[in-house]
C-alpha cells in the first residue's frame, strides 16, 4: 500500500515537532518534507530501511515542485494566518490537500481559504483536539438546557509567545453559545472589560485572554446564574494531542476529492442542531 507523504509547514516550531514526532506511530504516513522561513540548506531525501531525511524547504511552493512525483501527499500547516493563506492557495495550485491549524483568521480571510475547497480538499480549524471538539458540544447544549438567564464568559490561557488573541478555540466556544443562543457573535462578544462598562449586558458572551509562561492551552466556560455557577473546562496536557489530531485530518483529507471541512467533519462529530 503506497503511503501518503507529509509535508509540515512550519517544521521548526512547537506544534512542528509535535507534528513530526508522531508521524512515525502511523505506519500510512511518511515525512517527505519540512517549510521553514529559518532555512538555509537543503538536504537530499533518503528512504532507507523506513528512516527518512526529508527534504528542508524555504517554502511550501520549493517543496510542492520538489516532490511532484509523490502522487500521494496533503500538507499540513502550522504557521500563521498570513502564511497559511499563501500556503493555501500554493497548495490549491499544485492540487494538494492542505490541513490549517494556524488562528486569527478574519471572516473574509476564512472565506478565502473556503474558495479554495472549491479546488481541494481541506480542513481548517482553531483546535484538532478530540477533547475540545466534544467540549463544543457540551457547551452548546449545556446553554440549551441552562437557558439565556445564564450570563456565559469564557477564560483561555495560552504561552506567552501566542501572537493571537483571543485564541481560535475560544472563539469556537463562544461561536457555539452564540448559535444555541441565535445571536450575532460578532455585536454580542466583549473581550475583556476596563474601565466604567457599565452593567453586563443580557446577551453578552465574555471572552478574556491570559498570556503567561509555557501553558499549552486552558479553556474555561462559565455559565452563572443567580443561584448557582457551573465551570466546564479543558486543559492541553501535551502538544501531541493537537499533533495526532492534524494526522488523522490528514489520513482522512487523503481519501478526498475537494471541500472545505473542520475537525468535527474529520471526528464524524454531530453538528449543532
Amino acid at each position: 500500500m503506497e503511503k501518503t507523504g507529509i509535508i509540515i509547514c512550519g517544521s521548526k516550531g512547537r506544534m512542528g515537532g509535535a507534528i513530526i514526532s508522531v508521524i512515525p506511530d502511523y505506519g500510512g504516513l511518511l515525512f517527505i518534507g519540512g517549510v521553514d522561513s529559518n532555512y538555509t540548506s537543503y538536504e537530499i531525501s533518503e528512504i532507507e530501511s523506513g528512516k527518512v531525511s526529508p527534504d528542508k524547504f524555504l517554502t511550501l511552493k520549493e517543496a510542492l515542485h520538489s516532490t511532484a512525483g509523490i502522487k500521494n501527499k496533503v500538507v499540513i500547516d502550522f504557521t500563521s494566518k498570513g502564511a497559511s493563506l499563501i500556503h493555501a492557495e500554493e497548495a490549491a495550485l499544485y492540487n494538494v490537500p492542505i490541513v490549517i491549524g494556524s488562528t486569527g483568521f478574519s471572516e473574509s480571510e476564512l472565506k478565502t481559504v473556503e474558495g479554495y475547497g472549491k479546488h481541494i480538499p481541506i480542513v481548517l480549524s482553531g483546535n484538532m483536539s478530540l477533547g475540545v471538539n466534544v467540549l463544543l458540544n457540551i457547551v452548546y447544549d449545556a446553554s440549551k438546557y441552562l437557558g439565556e438567564n445564564y450570563d456565559c464568559e469564557i477564560i483561555e490561557t495560552h504561552h506567552k509567545k501566542k501572537k493571537d488573541a483571543p485564541s481560535g478555540t475560544a472563539k469556537m466556544l463562544a461561536g457555539a453559545v452564540a448559535k444555541q443562543r441565535h445571536i450575532d457573535l460578532a455585536e454580542k462578544a466583549v473581550y475583556g472589560r476596563c474601565g466604567d462598562v457599565g452593567e453586563r449586558e443580557k446577551d453578552e458572551i465574555g471572552i478574556f485572554s491570559v498570556r503567561a509562561g509555557d501553558v499549552i492551552g486552558e479553556h474555561k466556560v462559565i455559565f452563572a446564574g443567580n443561584e448557582e455557577v457551573i465551570e466546564i473546562s479543558h486543559k492541553a496536557i501535551s502538544r501531541n494531542n493537537f499533533a495526532r489530531g492534524a494526522v488523522k485530518a490528514a489520513l482522512w483529507l487523503s481519501g478526498k476529492n475537494k471541500g472545505f471541512y473542520d475537525m468535527r467533519d474529520v471526528l464524524g462529530l454531530n453538528k449543532y442542531e
